[in-house]
């Protein structure tokens, strides 16, 4: 009886001890081996002159090794957080990166207006006490990062970019660093900040090879009558050269675009380039718009297929008149007729 008692209790024991092993298997780790980098202490120590040195990340202290002196204590962190609660593999808390489409670059920090209204004030639970004495926090904190002149057009400038580009976030990158140094040569000084960033934002996206009329920028950017269409020509031939930033646009680069705004079907794009590359060598088109010449190249590719457009829908795309388009289609035909 006293053999039976003692074998179940071995085989309870086995089992117990198989169960702690399992456990501890899946125990995770407390922490990545990147986690923290604490500043580390050099020299020798003060008590015992030894050089080895044991570093507390989770304390922030550097311990001696041998006898156990506390040589430094309350660190600074300089990397990133490593403490995640959204459960995602990345685990590190860094902050946004910063942008050239803020004037402080996105570098400060930021009291948002759609906290501060009466319904964001009730989910906050915050009093209407509480809710004057933040909104009058907000006015004085938007205050002090736009003091001077210089900051307060800034602003006003990456705001343009971000509302009326309409670009990608690359090319708005690249649209705010020409505003940028444009302003750092004062071209800004003297003419309207609308202006210039309508004349940046057209220069980024004529780089990227992206189709943009001026006439499409200057009506994006509330600039329609006459006298503000040519300002913003001479200012984008003034930025062009003061940034060394010419490129020459071909009708090629409008084809896509406007196969698209016709909503042509997808053939007709490869008899257009296929007609382009026939006449494109040839020394008459020089001086001619390059929009107008796209226009006129895809109409009569549209003419030589199933889905045939009107001049006038061709003229809406392009930004030309018929009376330019059917000039243009005589100096065409001649050209394929010879």
């Amino acid at each position: 009886m006293m053999n039976r008692d003692r074998h179940e209790q071995e085989i309870s024991v086995n089992q117990n001890s198989k169960e702690g092993s399992r456990n501890k298997s899946i125990t995770p780790n407390k922490r990545p081996s990147r986690a923290r980098g604490t500043e580390a202490v050099t020299g020798k120590c003060k008590i015992c002159g030894s050089n080895s040195w044991d570093t507390d990340a989770v304390r922030g202290e550097t311990i001696c090794a041998e006898c156990g002196y506390v040589a430094a204590e309350n660190m600074i962190d300089p990397g990133a957080e490593w403490t995640n609660h959204s459960g995602s593999e990345d685990r590190s808390r860094v902050g946004a990166p910063t942008t050239l489409t803020l004037s402080d670059k996105g570098l400060s920090t930021h009291i948002s207006k759609s906290d501060l209204t009466s319904g964001a004030a009730a989910r906050h639970g915050m009093s209407g006490k509480n809710l004057r004495e933040w909104r009058r926090r907000q006015r004085v904190d938007q205050r002090s990062k736009t003091r001077d002149s210089r900051s307060r057009n800034l602003t006003t400038a990456m705001q343009f970019i971000r509302d009326n580009g309409d670009l990608p976030p690359q090319i708005e990158q690249e649209a705010a660093n020409l505003y940028r140094h444009a302003m750092k040569e004062g071209i800004v000084t003297g003419r309207s900040i609308r202006g210039v960033t309508a004349a940046c934002v057209y220069i980024a996206a004529r780089q990227a090879e992206i189709p943009r009329r001026i006439e499409v920028i200057a009506k994006a950017f509330d600039m329609v009558t006459e006298v503000e269409e040519k300002e913003l020509k001479r200012t984008i031939r003034l930025v062009a050269r003061k940034m060394n930033t010419h490129h020459i646009t071909g009708p090629e680069e409008y084809f896509e675009k406007f196969h698209s705004d016709l909503e042509l079907p997808p053939y007709v794009l490869g008899d257009t380039r296929d007609l382009w590359d026939k006449v494109s060598q040839n020394m008459v088109w020089q001086g001619k718009k390059p929009s107008g010449i796209a226009g006129c190249i895809l109409y009569k590719a549209s003419q030589n297929s199933n889905s045939p457009r009107t001049q006038k829908e061709v003229c809406e795309v392009s930004g030309i008149s018929e009376v330019t388009l059917r000039g243009l289609l005589k100096i065409l035909n001649q050209m394929l007729s010879e």
